[in-house]
């Protein structure tokens, strides 16, 4: 899948993010099916029904009521779609947060795509939302993740947080703190 179908985002030196799609599916359900790429999710693996589910989710209840959401993750080299990375809101002890989420494909793995999409959706987030700060929920276990978020200038807000998936690490970004640039 190329660039076509869903409108971008961001654009980042490497990376396009653009709209979700239904044209999506297949490449997210692949995604999803991985175990080593779900590995720090807590519902796991994810069927093509599931993902179905799931995108239809982000396309009418993400897209439409909060203006944001996972965004398709676009190789600009290739053309190819390498991930889902982008904002998701949480309640969380009666606030809202709004989580900075990334996942790419194994094949991309190491190139530092993820800390370049995250930083720019914080640029973005701060730009176009009114928070006063950012989240990354993160697996106890996953370094890659929590490498990203200290890489963006989060650091830890509650290392001890559980909710209904189970014990996370949660690091936040003030609006105060952001750093800009690489």
């Amino acid at each position: 899948m190329g660039t076509a179908s869903g409108a971008v985002v961001l654009e980042t030196e490497r990376l396009l993010l653009r709209l979700l799609t239904t044209e999506d599916l297949d490449a997210l359900a692949a995604l999803y099916a991985d175990p080593e790429i779900r590995r720090y999710f807590p519902d796991g693996t994810r069927t093509l029904e599931q993902t179905r589910q799931e995108l239809n989710w982000i396309i009418d209840v993400y897209y439409a009521r909060y203006g944001y959401g996972l965004w398709a993750t676009i190789l600009k080299e290739t053309g190819a779609f390498v991930g889902r990375c982008g904002l998701l809101p949480w309640e969380i002890e009666g606030r809202t947060e709004v989580e900075v989420a990334y996942l790419l494909e194994r094949s991309v793995w190491g190139r530092g795509l993820a800390t370049e999409a995250a930083r720019a959706i914080v640029d973005h987030a701060f730009a176009t939302l009114p928070v006063e700060r950012l989240i990354c929920m993160l697996d106890p276990g996953n370094r890659a993740s929590r490498n990203v978020a200290e890489k963006i200038g989060m650091t830890p807000l509650w290392e001890d947080y559980v909710d209904e998936y189970g014990p996370a690490h949660v690091y936040a970004i003030q609006r105060s703190n952001r750093r800009s640039g690489p």
